[in-house]
């Protein structure tokens, strides 16, 4: 996958020397609202960068007991814009979480430990991929970059 970037990033970068820096700057703005709307797309979806479907939640007993709760997807609230930010600096793009969520989505990402409350018990979280990069992601990555191109 970082060989595929790289190689993208080897052709690309002679042409984007070419315009100027307002230029590059809007470029990056549009990649970066595009691989947002894909990563909230794909973390709805509760599936991983690779196309696997997120590990399951355990079963909690005690949201057994209360029939009017429905168990929803994953990550519904983590997926709007609020949360999952996408900038752009210079001549990069980011899309990523920041502040509080940060520490929560790195632990599912990742797979790590951490408590649920301050005094409650550690747990060790499956790994869930909330971002990542797939085949699609790198053409909507290309097709932008082109477009752009052309437009200049």
């Amino acid at each position: 996958m970082a060989d595929n970037l790289q190689a993208l990033e080897d052709w690309a970068a002679p042409l984007l020397a070419r315009l100027e820096a307002k230029e590059r700057r809007r470029l990056a703005r549009a990649i970066a609202r595009d691989l947002r709307r894909s990563q909230r797309e794909r973390i709805r979806s509760q599936t991983n960068p690779d196309g696997t479907p997120y590990a399951p939640r355990k079963p909690q007993k005690w949201l057994a007991r209360q029939g009017s709760i429905r168990r929803k997807a994953m990550f519904g609230k983590l997926a709007t814009a609020k949360w999952l930010k996408a900038t752009a600096r210079g001549d990069a793009a980011m899309v990523g979480f920041f502040g509080n969520v940060a520490r929560l989505a790195k632990t599912h990402q990742y797979g790590l430990r951490d408590r649920v409350d301050r005094d409650g018990p550690t747990i060790e979280y499956p790994q869930r991929e909330l971002l990542g990069f797939t085949d699609q992601d790198r053409e909507v990555i290309l097709d932008s970059l082109l477009t752009h191109l052309g437009s200049v």
